[in-house]
């Protein structure tokens, strides 16, 4: 089940709101979790109801190796235990098949079905056993377990964080500090008129971004990189507006979800950190990745990138904590080496950013702008790309090494651009007749990045600012959601 479908709309949404907000009034917060998880169980059995069991073991044994960690002996060894049991979970289902053509080129596919929101309740698990441990795990574990404090929070209200289905399948990637302790704050299954208000207005804004803009810019991109996987030369328009196109869908698509995630827990009480800061208003690289995918950063720093040492042992060893964290974050996104390669480019942009500030002064913000959005726009290409010959097509085409094509009707109004431009009747996956010609997704890219770069954040608007993108969009998001021929799925929906 996703966000954007009518049977959650219309129908999953309103009962798990009314049903928590009625046994919050007659029974109380705890029986309105229960409900909360009940919900949160059948949503994500919508779509493969043999992976609930999955998910609900891997609840039970997190739960149960935190336990271990609070009250049992060798809370390093449960530690180490419980990160490897998790990623070896992860392994299995996503990286399976992967590791094996490496291994073994020609051995039959396994054909593992990736279980819905593995990555995510996989780092969310990783993060509660790390915290669990303490700051000190040498200072727990020099305590008898009955001297430990046991701060554990119940099974009920793990379970309720891990599977509550605001972030099951889209992140953000909450952390048990931040979400926990608002499950038990009292009050919590009372209905607050101004969250409800508040979460419905985000909630319908993130629509209109995934089925208003995220799903016309994903159109657009399809044409071309379909194009070019089927063996298809791209000229230089092309091949650029194919990955201008794509640069949008995935911003509008992740942010819209992400905004659709925030306003469904605000409705139910809780607040989630911001995921999305525009960042393709970023002046460096490093400002992008404190603004894109906000606890996906936050989680590779603490988790990851500071583990491995951080800064704090060289301007060397910097340079290859940076790479490996990126690394391994283009491996999370997907098993396969065009994923592999974003990551590596961005590990690249980063090294070669860190050693410019130890050198140079900053560029000007606008310059420090148009470069990031640059590199950042190249490696979407292998991110989108089905396969590493895919890329180099669109790569050849977006230098203008296949040429360059523009409508014979606008070099004939503007006739100096026959010298930069050579006239044709139609541009193949531009202006074919089945979708919009040339000057019209010329005007829809202008909006779109109109918006990204020149509007602020929508949870930095003010009020009226919302209600103005609401009532410009709304109709739009109704008319897609009701009419749309088919349903386009978030992209990190199975992920």
């Amino acid at each position: 089940m996703m966000f954007h479908t009518t049977p959650f709309i219309l129908g999953f949404l309103p009962v798990c709101v009314t049903g928590f907000f009625a046994l919050g009034r007659l029974r109380g917060t705890g029986w309105a979790l229960y409900w909360l998880v009940a919900c949160s169980l059948f949503f994500y059995a919508w779509w493969n109801p043999e992976h609930l069991v999955l998910l609900a073991g891997s609840v039970a044994l997190n739960y149960s190796i935190a336990w271990k960690l609070r009250h049992g002996t060798a809370p390093r060894a449960w530690l180490t235990a419980g990160i490897a049991l998790n990623l070896a979970l992860l392994g299995w289902f996503k990286y399976a098949d992967f590791l094996l053509h490496i291994v073994a080129p020609d051995a039959p596919a396994l054909h593992i079905t990736l279980p819905l929101a593995i990555s995510f309740f996989t780092f969310q698990q990783i993060m509660f056993l790390v915290d669990t441990a303490g700051p000190s795990l040498a200072a727990l574990a020099s305590r008898p377990p009955r001297d430990r404090a046991d701060s554990l929070p119940g099974l009920l209200h793990y379970s309720a964080f891990v599977t509550f289905f605001p972030h099951l399948i889209a992140g953000p990637i909450v952390r048990p500090s931040e979400i926990i302790p608002q499950l038990g704050a009292p009050g919590l299954g009372r209905p607050r008129i101004d969250n409800i208000a508040d979460g419905l207005l985000i909630f319908l804004l993130g629509l209109g971004k995934k089925l208003v803009l995220a799903d016309m810019f994903g159109g657009f991109a399809d044409i071309g990189f379909n194009a070019a996987a089927h063996g298809a030369t791209l000229t230089f328009f092309e091949a650029w507006y194919a990955t201008l196109s794509y640069a949008l869908q995935i911003y509008f698509d992740f942010s819209g979800y992400s905004d659709m995630a925030i306003g469904l827990a605000r409705m139910l009480n809780i607040r989630f950190p911001l995921n999305f800061d525009s960042p393709y208003q970023a002046s460096n690289i490093a400002d992008f990745w404190r603004r894109w995918h906000i606890t996906l950063g936050g989680f590779l720093r603490d988790y990851l990138y500071i583990p491995l040492g951080g800064s704090r042992a060289g301007a060397l060893r910097r340079c290859g904590n940076l790479m490996t964290t990126m690394l391994l974050c283009g491996l999370w996104h997907g098993a396969a080496w065009n994923f592999v390669i974003w990551g590596g480019l961005h590990g690249i942009y980063l090294v070669a950013h860190a050693q410019y500030r130890r050198m140079f002064r900053p560029l000007p913000a606008m310059l420090g702008q148009a470069v990031t959005l640059f590199v950042v726009i190249l490696a979407w290409v292998p991110f989108r790309a089905g396969s590493l010959h895919d890329t180099w097509v669109v790569l050849r085409g977006m230098a203008g090494l296949d040429g360059v094509t523009l409508p014979r009707m606008i070099v004939s109004a503007l006739p100096p651009l026959a010298k930069l431009a050579d006239p044709v009747s139609v541009m193949p996956f531009l202006g074919d007749a089945r979708t919009l010609s040339f000057p019209e997704l010329s005007a829809c890219l202008l909006l779109g990045w109109l918006i990204v770069l020149a509007l602020p954040n929508l949870h930095r608007m003010t009020g009226r600012a919302r209600h103005w993108c609401l009532t410009s969009s709304f109709a739009l998001s109704v008319q897609a959601l009701f009419f749309a021929p088919h349903v386009a799925p978030f992209l990190y929906f199975q992920f």
